[in-house]
């Protein structure tokens, strides 16, 4: 229970932390740029340590199934409060920026209103973090029996596109978007998210099935079926998040082929 109450303590002194230097160094910053700025560097350290850890775990089981690392538990228990938290970091973010949008000068209470139009834009990050509370963290302490800690250290990986993901972010909000900085960040988030979110799935099956000495187009048939279905229900929403970041990436390509040169013609 240390590791519960040490992330309990951590990723919230982070977050206010930094919202409160924020707001003290860069005096011309909203309370929109300073909570959204605050809630994407801690997501950016949550992922780094995640993506550090994941790593640690996976290298060091040699045997798939049953070899352990004393990481695996700790770190689920300590990112727990992370992913609580971060449901009430993303409000406070779109509860400011409405705030901004709508140009007024004094503070608007908080209301159902706010919540249902914050869970109607980040219902599925919502989702997300609550399924991982929910269903990822029982399964991982309780239901386990002690397998599987390579798979869980692959799970954690995950997390390594994310602080690419919120550095493009935080550039969007200081109005760095049309720098080279953010174009390469562009690249990192496509090539981190691809290679640890969609491609992260054939390469477990593939190690399992070295393992089990068979092919890897019949190591599926050699998973129990809510295995199979559970890793199913996490790649669906990494390929749909990741046609989104091609989408955009596309828009980003293509608002600048269209922009001027300095001769005032444009490129295409």
């Amino acid at each position: 229970m240390a590791a519960l109450v040490c992330g309990a303590v951590f990723f919230p002194g982070v977050y206010f932390g930094l919202r409160r230097r924020f707001r003290q160094t860069f005096t011309l910053w909203t309370d929109a740029d300073a909570a959204c700025v605050s809630e994407r560097l801690m997501s950016a350290v949550h992922g780094s340590l995640s993506s550090a850890a994941g790593l640690s775990v996976a290298l060091s089981c040699k045997d798939v199934m049953t070899d352990n690392h004393w990481l695996v538990n700790n770190f689920v228990l300590f990112g727990a409060p992370y992913m609580a938290f971060d449901i009430y970091a993303m409000y406070a973010s779109h509860f400011h920026a409405a705030r901004l949008r709508d140009g007024s000068g004094s503070p608007r209470g908080h209301s159902l209103q706010t919540v249902r139009a914050f869970l109607t834009r980040d219902w599925l990050l919502v989702l997300h973090h609550v399924a991982l509370l929910l269903v990822f963290m029982p399964i991982t302490l309780f239901f386990r029996r002690g397998l599987g800690d390579f798979f869980v250290g692959c799970f954690l990986t995950t997390e390594f596109s994310t602080p690419f993901i919120s550095i493009g972010k935080i550039l969007i909000q200081l109005r760095l978007e049309d720098t080279t900085l953010h174009r390469i960040n562009g690249l990192m988030v496509l090539l981190t998210f691809f290679v640890c979110r969609i491609l992260l799935f054939p390469f477990m099956y593939w190690k399992y099935s070295r393992q089990l000495e068979v092919s890897l187009s019949a190591v599926a048939f050699h998973m129990p079926l809510h295995c199979n279905l559970g890793n199913l229900l996490i790649l669906a929403p990494q390929i749909y998040w990741f046609l989104l970041l091609l989408k955009k990436a596309n828009r980003l390509y293509l608002r600048g082929r269209r922009a001027p040169d300095k001769d005032g013609l444009k490129t295409d």
